[in-house]
């Protein structure tokens, strides 16, 4: 049997490729959509994808399945279980017309890659039509199953959030009802031997829980004896109230991406990078009307920048603060040097920003600078200036940190709105008003303040967020 993890690091996502070698078929568990990397894994390593698999309709990233159905000719395995509400809604929707190959499936079905066996688990609580799947390679002769790909049911030291559905996707009144079926799924491992590795779809750094491991995978044993989260599942109100309380603040694509992976994700085929402009096309942009990233540093952008571009630095929270700040329906350009150009569109269009259509060169930005188009900038103030300046009633503190760190300890009179969750909160922010923003460190903050900016807003970025703040009152 061949099995690799393909990690997406921004997202914290993992797919997973395994495969038959004495068949050479293989099958994509939970793919994003540009899917051309999974198919030179599958050709570099003797293999052809035959199969696509999803564990559940993902809220996080675009899927890749549909993409493989049409590239490759995959057959489709997804999930059968949950209500109405929960069905996948693209299975009969070729391009050239007619259904694609697929199988629904039950909990308890199995379904062939080679000689490889693949069985579903129905395991709801994330969501009510979740499934896992249970690799057993009968090739070589085994009788259980060697892993466990888990999905956003089991992590390294979490569960997948039963909240998502009522925080993010707006279902009222789903939480505790997630949360109780969650508890009983939970009851599901003890069928499942210690020995079986678990291959979830998320690490560190993903907002599909709040606690996860760093570690890529585990086994059933040891999450079952120092996985906090199923340590709670000792008594089920206990279990609700731990597994919901904490949670941080879903990002705003999170709806988008439901709502996409059940209907259907546009095909992509062939990746197209985006026209170059020119300067003279760069300045007659209306950066008002659309969506301007610049992806050069904070630094850089903070002082010389287009009027109403965004900044949102290309590192690992790029995906999240795009998908955050830009709508699915604006069209999208772009700053960035040449060499991360595909990097950035990769990004953008696993979390359903598709419409890019051009980009300018990083390094040749000043040139755009004359009489008649001028600059910007982002104010930034240091913790001893903006401490002066917190008795004027002209001013509002805003943090853009989660309500878990806010809670923490926040600055005098501050109003707490994560940054994932500014666009659909504006309503709750004075105009009248000059803005401090802050966060932990000055990141988010900064990504908040140019958004903020381009809205309309007086803004002043807390130069090092709470920490300089903190600093600066023990030096004082």
């Amino acid at each position: 049997m061949f099995m690799r993890m393909l990690y997406d690091e921004k997202l914290a996502q993992a797919a997973y490729l395994i495969g038959c070698q004495r068949t050479g078929e293989a099958v994509v568990i939970d793919p994003e959509r540009d899917v051309d990397r999974y198919i030179k894994l599958a050709e570099d390593n003797g293999l052809r994808i035959v199969a696509t698999a999803e564990t559940h309709i993902h809220a996080d990233f675009i899927s890749g399945s549909r993409e493989l159905a049409e590239r490759v000719g995959a057959k489709v395995y997804v999930s059968d279980e949950g209500d109405a509400d929960w069905k996948y809604q693209w299975l009969d929707k070729k391009l050239d017309g007619g259904s694609y190959n697929h199988q629904l499936l039950r909990d308890g079905d199995t379904f062939m890659v080679g000689n490889i066996e693949i069985k579903a688990v129905h395991t709801p609580g994330h969501t009510p039509e979740h499934i896992v799947f249970l690799i057993t390679d009968r090739g070589a002769g085994a009788t259980e199953p060697m892993g466990m790909a888990s999905g956003d049911f089991v992590f390294v030291g979490d569960l997948g959030r039963p909240d998502l559905l009522e925080s993010a996707a707006g279902i009222a009144g789903a939480m505790e009802p997630s949360a109780h079926r969650l508890f009983h799924t939970v009851a599901k491992l003890n069928d499942i031997p210690d020995f079986v590795q678990v291959w979830p779809a998320h690490g560190a750094g993903s907002a599909c829980g709040k606690a996860l491991g760093a570690v890529p995978t585990s086994t059933v044993g040891y999450e079952r004896r120092f996985n906090p989260a199923i340590l709670a599942a000792s008594d089920e109100s206990g279990f609700v109230d731990f597994i919901l309380s904490g949670q941080p603040e879903p990002p705003m694509y999170f709806a988008n991406m439901k709502r996409d992976n059940k209907i259907g994700p546009r095909v992509l085929g062939e990746l197209e990078m985006p026209h170059q402009l020119s300067v003279e096309e760069l300045r007659n942009l209306d950066a008002k009307s659309v969506a301007l990233i610049d992806t050069r540093p904070w630094e850089a952008f903070r002082e010389n920048h287009v009027p109403d571009s965004l900044s949102f630095p290309l590192n690992k929270m790029f995906n999240t603060n795009a998908g955050s700040m830009v709508a699915d329906t604006e069209d999208i350009y772009l700053i960035v040097e040449p060499a991360r150009l595909e990097e950035a569109y990769r990004d953008l269009i696993r979390v359903g920003l598709d419409r890019i259509k051009g980009w300018f060169d990083a390094s040749k930005l000043e040139a755009y600078e004359d009489s008649t188009h001028p600059f910007a900038e982002v104010p930034e103030l240091e913790a001893e200036e903006v401490a002066e300046m917190l008795d004027d009633d002209l001013v509002q503190v805003l943090d853009v940190r989660r309500a878990t760190e806010f809670a923490e300890g926040h600055l005098p009179g501050a109003i707490n709105i994560a940054h994932t969750r500014l666009p659909s909160r504006l309503d709750e922010i004075p105009h009248d008003k000059r803005l401090i923003v802050n966060c932990q460190a000055g990141g988010r903050s900064a990504c908040a303040a140019a958004y903020l900016q381009k809205k309309g807003y007086q803004v002043v970025n807390l130069k090092g967020g709470i920490l300089a703040w903190e600093q600066a009152e023990a030096v004082a």
